[in-house]
Order: structure tokens, then sequence, then C-alpha cells
């Protein structure tokens, strides 16, 4: 299964912020979104970074409190792993365990056009080893 045809059951919305945005304003947005991440777009699709809540809860235990009120630029992360349409669900997986990461954008031609949690790649997942126990099943009914 590939990141095209998660997208095609999940749709290639993607929730950004900007990075002149507060750490307050994108925890907000996550909390209303119910998000783990928000890519941070200065605009046309361009990944600036992403922020996390583990970003945040860094950021408030370096800082306290002050860190809602700063850009959130302050505390992304600007070296973004992502992926592309035609990276298979294995390759997802290993890329997130390497670099112990939950969310990957999607790229094409340059430009942001998705989002893949592990939350997707998992769910994903599971839903094909049900196909394929439910079409051994059948095989296994059908040949007996």
């Amino acid at each position: 299964m590939s990141v095209s045809h998660i997208l095609q059951q999940k749709g290639r919305d993607v929730i950004t912020a900007k990075p002149a945005d507060t750490v307050k304003q994108v925890a907000e947005v996550l909390g209303s979104k119910r998000i783990g991440a928000v890519i941070i777009s200065s605009g046309n699709g361009i990944i600036d970074g992403i922020v996390s809540e583990r970003d945040i809860v860094r950021a408030i235990g370096l800082h306290g409190a002050a860190a809602l009120d700063k850009p959130v630029a302050t505390f992304m992360t600007k070296s973004v792993r992502n992926c592309n349409d035609d990276d298979s669900e294995t390759e997802l997986m290993a890329l997130m365990t390497q670099h112990r990461i939950r969310h990957l954008p999607v790229v094409t031609a340059g430009k942001l056009s998705g989002m893949i949690s592990i939350g997707d790649v998992v769910k994903f997942r599971i839903e094909q080893i049900e196909r394929d126990a439910a079409d051994m099943k059948a095989y296994i009914s059908g040949a007996v």
C-alpha cells in the first residue's frame, strides 16, 4: 500500500501555521483540531518546519510559560523528513521508526500535498491484515 492510497482514503488536507504565530496559537490549533503536529509554512506549499506536541512541551520545559508568547519558528524542527506519493507503508514505518517521528509531510513536485501520521499507517496496515485474513479464509473455505 502506498502513500497515495492512504491519502485517497484520508484526504490531503493539511493544517499549517505561520512562523510568526505564537506557540500558544499553535497549541490551540493542535487542541481544537485534535492533531499532534502542524506544518509551519510561509506559504506556497513550502515547508519551513514542523511543530509537534512534543516540541511545545520541550519549549515550556525550557522557558516556562513565557514560551507560549514566542514565535513558533523559535521551536520548530527545521529539518523536516518527508515522503512522497509512491512510498510504501513499509518505507513509512521504517522512516518513522528510525528517526523516532510520528508525522511525515507528503511532498509532490516540491510542494506540501498531504500529511501521514503513524496512526494513519497503523490503521491502514490493520485494515490490510484483516482483508488478507478474510481472503485466506474465503480461499480455504472454497478449497475444501
